[in-house]
């Protein structure tokens, strides 16, 4: 991919997006040539299903393919530039018969600058290790911080049934999932019937 889009000879880095990076529609800027900027998006996008440590930051520059500008071409010029950086990287699950798991679950409350809604975030453990996470835009415009962490709860509860539907595939039965903020705040046990 890099080698297609003429980034072979880029600099590595070390993180996808920068955090002072707010990429807008930003009418003064100059456009680009479309068909390379959704080009570039559908090679990230294929990527993700195998790399998903940067699927925050492309589906974030897939949101500008109508009308993209330098700012936003920039912008998925730095995820391939991470990508070369972090060829070597990966996750590792040692094994074990412990599948002890849990579901985090976090909210940003109107953290989207474009339309302000909140973004829900599910984090599944089993033991030390990750087994599954995304991040969502949720649909409604929640008017508390509260409503955007229920929300964010519930997403996270349908995760852990999830979960526990597809571990009993493995004859692994587990009696309930505590999802939980990172902070700890509030612990929920989902143990409800999944069969059902």
């Amino acid at each position: 991919m890099l080698k297609k889009f003429g980034l072979e000879d880029s600099k590595p880095i070390k993180t996808p997006m920068s955090s002072e990076t707010k990429l807008t529609r930003d009418e003064d800027g100059e456009f680009v040539d479309d068909t390379k900027y959704r080009g570039m998006i559908g090679s990230l996008l294929y990527l993700t299903a195998s790399r998903s440590d940067f699927m925050f930051s492309v589906c974030l520059c897939a949101y500008f393919q109508e009308d993209p500008n330098t700012s936003h071409l920039e912008a998925v010029k730095r995820i391939f530039r991470y990508i070369k950086g972090t060829t070597h990287l990966g996750l590792w699950y040692p094994k074990g018969t412990g599948v002890e798991t849990i579901v985090y679950a976090n909210s940003d409350h109107a953290g989207d600058y474009v339309n302000f809604k909140s973004t829900s975030g599910v984090c599944t453990f089993m033991r030390c290790c990750l087994t599954s996470w995304f991040s969502k835009k949720q649909t409604g415009l929640a008017i508390s911080t509260t409503e955007a962490e229920y929300v964010s709860a519930g997403l996270a509860c349908q995760q852990a049934l999830w979960m526990k539907q597809a571990l009993v595939d493995y004859d692994i039965k587990l009696d309930d999932i505590p999802v939980t903020p990172p902070n700890g705040a509030w612990t929920e046990h989902v143990s409800g019937d999944v069969t059902s």
